[in-house]
């Protein structure tokens, strides 16, 4: 399906061509370090800040969706804006591009693992990159939170998503949830708690025009339509049960892959709340039922993972890495067949769930309930990425333990580099990350 943008208010920025929109995506693959809020940081500071390609209310708007569905939010947001700009196929290069850079790079990591062993000079490189990540979510918790809170009641849901998740641990769909109820019976109680003031929506009128889609932008199409749900499952099915039927014909070791392809469908469509939610399940079940690999290599897998671009639940994409290569006796080549069976079963529901549901979504921005409903979840995300800026600085800041006797001040020191960089002198974001990476390895060769 292609999109056209049907606005007589359109933006005043011109359309981004296809070849434009094609390099970012593919640029974006190899730099989308530190798991979701660092990802959707670096596409906000280029989408919407540097090419204006997007307004931050429909920014926003699709992050509200991609946070209540399963699977890798960035990477679902990321298939959600390639869509908005250039349909379908824009949304196909931006989701397949979001992990294909980290399915090969991992693929080369875990071969180079099972052969040689942990490789400190590559950890050492990505770990440069952890500090400079920090800054970015620091950046991107600054912009959506001006942007986002601009109620008192909004704050203060913000400020309940953090307490929530950070000192109770409530489980993330909970605390989505909870938000959702909150919004409802705010604006069935206390609406005037839900309004703008006069200037601040007409700021907000304002800026829209600054950007190619807005929030005057109609996407043709948008809507319910069952031919095209219909085509659409069905093509996703297609894709699915090909591989399935091709192991089926053409090996002896059906069982296996069937357990492979079985599993990660099934883990694709729980992965509510991130990848740290369902990293349990999936360790529990490969290591200890399913026998596919040790609890050190998962161990392992995380760490690369961790430390390569991509989502974090591309560590999936090591199990089946590892599964293929511990079943076949140490064959590479098995390995890196189950790596990329793995990545198409986990990453299929994904596409399958934008394309569907993005034209149904889009629809709704007219729908005042609802927009009021997904303001209160954004204000609930800024609490929940404050979590993961914090989570993610006192991992990198105490590596060994929360002490002041174990802090890393070189990082610390990145992390303020980073962002006095990036803030006050404007430095390229893509850029420092490049710098970053270097600054890790030389600081690994020296240290």
């Amino acid at each position: 399906m292609s999109i056209q943008i049907t606005d007589a208010n359109q933006g005043l920025v011109e359309k981004p061509s296809f070849k434009e929109a094609f390099w970012f995506w593919l640029k974006l693959g190899f730099v989308s370090f530190g798991g979701p809020a660092g990802q959707i940081a670096i596409m906000h500071e280029f989408l919407v800040d540097k090419k204006k390609w997007i307004s931050d209310s429909r920014f926003l708007h699709a992050l509200n969706y991609t946070m209540i569905l399963p699977g890798p939010e960035a990477q679902q947001l990321a298939t959600y804006t390639g869509w908005l700009i250039h349909g379908t196929k824009g949304g196909l290069v931006a989701g397949i591009f979001f992990i294909l850079p980290s399915m090969f790079i991992l693929m080369g990591l875990s071969a180079l693992y099972v052969t040689f062993g942990n490789i400190p000079w590559v950890y050492a490189l990505f770990n440069g990159l952890k500090p400079a990540v920090i800054a970015i979510v620091i950046l991107a918790l600054i912009k959506i939170g001006k942007k986002s809170l601009y109620t008192s009641l909004h704050i203060g849901i913000a400020i309940v998503a953090f307490i929530g998740i950070f000192f109770f641990a409530i489980p993330f769909p909970v605390i989505i949830i909870g938000s959702l109820v909150l919004a409802f019976l705010a604006r069935k109680f206390v609406p005037q708690l839900l309004k703008q003031n006069a200037s601040a929506q007409a700021q907000m009128a304002q800026d829209e025009n600054q950007y190619y889609i807005n929030e005057n932008s109609v996407v043709a199409g948008s809507g319910f339509k069952w031919g095209r749900l219909l085509k659409q499952v069905a093509i996703a099915f297609c894709i699915w049960i090909l591989p399935f039927v091709a192991f089926y014909l053409f090996t002896s070791d059906f069982p296996f892959w069937k357990d492979l392809t079985l599993f990660f469908t099934k883990a694709a469509f729980v992965t509510f709340g991130g990848a740290y939610a369902v990293l349990p399940y999936v360790a529990q079940v490969s290591v200890e039922q399913l026998g596919w690999l040790t609890e050190f290599q998962m161990i392992d897998g995380l760490a690369l993972g961790e430390t390569t671009p991509g989502p974090l639940v591309m560590v999936l994409v090591f199990v089946g890495f590892m599964a293929g290569f511990n079943h076949s006796d140490g064959s590479l080549l098995m390995g890196s067949m189950g790596l990329m069976v793995t990545t198409l079963y986990t990453f299929v529901p994904c596409f399958l769930l934008i394309f569907v549901g993005a034209p149904i979504i889009e629809r709704t921005r007219d729908n005042e309930t609802i927009k009021q409903a997904l303001s209160i979840v954004t204000a609930a995300v800024v609490g929940v990425i404050l979590n993961l800026t914090i989570y993610l600085g006192r991992a990198v800041i105490f590596p060994k333990e929360l002490a002041w006797a174990q802090i890393d001040f070189v990082t610390l020191g990145w992390i303020a580099v980073s962002f006095i960089a990036m803030y006050r002198f404007k430095i390229n974001m893509m850029v420092w990350i490049g710098v970053s990476a270097l600054f890790g390895l030389v600081h690994h060769l020296i240290g």
